[in-house]
């Protein structure tokens, strides 16, 4: 076994007790959000489930809830050319597809709250890089390394740097990969609390 998946299967095991121990909080929490998303527009749906590239370039199905207008993926094209970051990359300020309800979530990061399904499942994990939406394909050779490991709800880059450029965000996540430690996962998780209540 290598040092990687010695990694990955400690981290695991670290997701599953945590994600279990944790349920009588998070469970409430995403009921009640699941509720507010509802109220906001009983007539879309509640959840939103988006294609990503996770370990060793497998596809999955990643889960938020929905925090755009139901065509939001359509009017991406539309609004391509008030892309604030490099492509493949999205980012826009004020984005109009984003929804009052949306707005508020997405500040919280309560949006990625069923991601904890997608770390139940296998697919993903509490700590790590975050998945891209855009094929695989578009990698470099050199970006493959940031997906020997599973993919995380947050990560070096969403807690300690947030750059803009999809290079420099794939060195950290490579930075990430080489020194980690159950250590740095902890940490990083009790980074990424304060930083959503502060909407960071």
């Amino acid at each position: 076994m290598t040092n990687i998946d010695s990694q990955n299967d400690t981290l695991r095991i670290l997701d599953l007790l945590l994600v279990l121990f944790l349920a009588p909080f998070w469970i409430p929490v995403m009921i009640i959000c699941a509720l507010i998303v509802w109220l906001g527009d009983p007539g879309a749906p509640i959840a939103y489930r988006q294609l990503r590239v996770g370990m060793h370039g497998k596809v999955f199905s990643m889960w938020k809830f929905r925090s755009m207008v139901g065509n939001a993926d359509e009017l991406k094209h539309e609004l391509m050319q008030y892309n604030e970051r490099v492509w493949p990359d999205f980012k826009m300020t004020n984005d109009p597809r984003i929804t009052r309800v949306g707005r508020w979530m997405r500040k919280t990061s309560l949006d990625e709250l069923p991601q904890i399904l997608n770390v139940l499942k296998g697919d993903m994990s509490l700590v790590g890089p975050r998945p891209t939406s855009f094929a695989l394909a578009t990698y470099d050779v050199w970006h493959t390394e940031r997906l020997e490991v599973r993919p995380g709800i947050t990560g070096f880059w969403q807690v300690r740097s947030r750059t803009s450029g999809f290079d420099e965000r794939v060195r950290l996540d490579i930075q990430h990969v080489r020194a980690f430690s159950v250590k740095e996962a902890v940490l990083l998780l009790l980074y990424t609390l304060p930083a959503a209540l502060k909407g960071q």
